[in-house]
């Protein structure tokens, strides 16, 4: 194996790229050609001196379930229970079970070491166990961590963790829900005859996952770089899930002291590869799943799901669950959004505004409204005033996205002075608007660039 760059890229950046084991493997500056017989410490002596790189331990390749076999990890409770019983087993076991899924994020059966290894071998005969495998994993210069997981049947997906930070946050944030703050630490014992300390607020930290729901899309969204692929497949409740908890477990590793050492993250947004509404029935049950007060227990106000704008599916977000929309509406006429984004020659923006009017608020929800500027495209005065028309007397707030340009798209980042400008003029209309930070746009992880090359049906 060696390194060589790839004709036409640019310099190889200082971003950090993880490698699980020997293999051909194409970054975003670079092109890394491994051969097995390769041992791994000499490749390291040879990458050195260009990029900093990390060896992950190998994982066990994902095996191929069973036809008609159950996803262990795709099972709520109650149907646990019942292949439990089927099992003969104690009704106690499901609930043992569940959490060693979902709270504990195990990836394969042998880790259950409290279930008796009887029990074990009769789940293994009768169910599958999905676990994804960890291809590779990149590190911004900004802390973003993007990865490459592979599934049983050797398709890619990619997942974006992002570290919080001072500001303005990079997804939908938490100031109307009442939990935007931790408990303080215990105060100071106080010396007698002095007044105690005001208690100081800590703003709660906020770990995000962005989740993908499908390989690839078929949404076609002109601007975005997983469109490019097609829709490959939907994910199984199980891959969803899964993927935060690997990356739960690889952040468990750093060791951080201020991560809760269960589950170091906080928030999910399910915004990656993929139109999650199009896979409705895996990706509801996935929310299921990982909202359980026996699994990852995540808060509902802690999850948004985000669609480019299936309007049959928007009112069945808002009644059979209880997180956040995220609309990406990208433009204010139909001839502009139809270009860019198919969907609209179905569902317009009348129809989209209008199934956003009667999602049902419960729960303190307001809707978030996503906004990619593209340079001379939408990002004028006269489309703000437009947006602002089309969002008035709504509970909202606009996420101003600058394009992240992708290669051979034609469109290209408006800059930050017309962001600035068409922020101000949608705050002068009275729109809540906030400008999304672009994290990870080094390795190729900010919004809209998620996407693996070479994979079809």
């Amino acid at each position: 194996g060696g390194l060589t760059r790839s004709a036409g890229t640019a310099p190889i950046s200082s971003s950090l790229l993880l490698v699980e084991r020997p293999r051909s493997f194409v970054g975003p500056n670079l092109l890394l050609s491994a051969r097995p017989e390769v041992h791994r410490a000499s490749l390291l002596v040879y990458l050195a001196p260009v990029l900093p790189i990390v060896v992950v331990p190998t994982e066990r390749p994902p095996s191929r379930p069973q036809t008609g076999v159950a996803d262990l990890r795709s099972l709520l409770p109650d149907e646990l229970g019942r292949l439990v019983e089927k099992l003969g087993e104690k009704p106690f076991r499901s609930k043992q079970l569940f959490r060693w899924l979902h709270h504990k994020g195990a990836g394969s059966l042998e880790e259950m070491t409290d279930l008796p290894k009887g029990f074990r071998e009769g789940l293994a005969a009768q169910a599958h166990l999905t676990t994804l495998t960890t291809d590779a994993v990149q590190v911004s210069t900004d802390g973003t961590r993007k990865y490459r997981f592979k599934t049983w049947d050797g398709r890619f997906i990619e997942s974006v963790y992002m570290p919080d930070e001072a500001g303005e946050q990079p997804f939908e944030t938490d100031e109307d829900d009442g939990e935007d703050y931790e408990t303080p630490p215990p105060a100071p014992v106080q010396k007698a005859g002095t007044r105690p300390a005001p208690e100081a607020k800590r703003k709660r930290v906020r770990r995000t996952l962005c989740v993908s729901t499908q390989v690839g899309c078929a949404m076609g969204c002109g601007f975005c770089l997983t469109a490019t692929m097609g829709l490959v497949r939907n994910l199984t409740p199980a891959e969803i899930a899964d993927q935060v908890y690997r990356v739960n477990a690889d952040l468990r590793l750093l060791g951080r002291a201020d991560m809760d050492p269960q589950r170091p993250l906080t928030n999910l947004v399910y915004m990656g590869m993929g139109e999650p509404l199009h896979n409705f029935v895996n990706v509801k049950r996935s929310l299921e799943l990982l909202l359980h007060s026996d699994g990852a227990n995540f808060s509902h106000r802690h999850v948004t799901v985000s669609t480019s704008g299936l309007v049959p599916n928007i009112h069945r977000l808002g009644e059979e669950t209880q997180v956040k929309l995220a609309v990406s509406l990208n433009a204010t006429t139909d001839e502009q959004r139809a270009k860019l984004m198919p969907v609209d020659k179905k569902w317009n923006i009348a129809a989209l505004i209008d199934a956003c009017k009667k999602f049902p608020m419960k729960q303190g929800r307001r809707i978030t409204f996503e906004y990619v500027l593209l340079r001379g495209v939408n990002d004028t005065d006269e489309d703000a005033a437009r947006l602002a028309v089309l969002l008035k007397g709504m509970a909202v707030k606009v996420n101003l996205i600058p394009y992240n340009e992708n290669p051979g798209l034609g469109f290209g980042d408006p800059g930050a002075e017309r962001v600035a400008a068409f922020k101000r003029q949608l705050e002068q209309r009275a729109v809540t608007t906030m400008v999304r930070k672009n994290r990870g746009r080094d390795i190729s992880a900010a919004c809209g660039q998620l996407a693996v090359a070479g994979q079809t049906r």
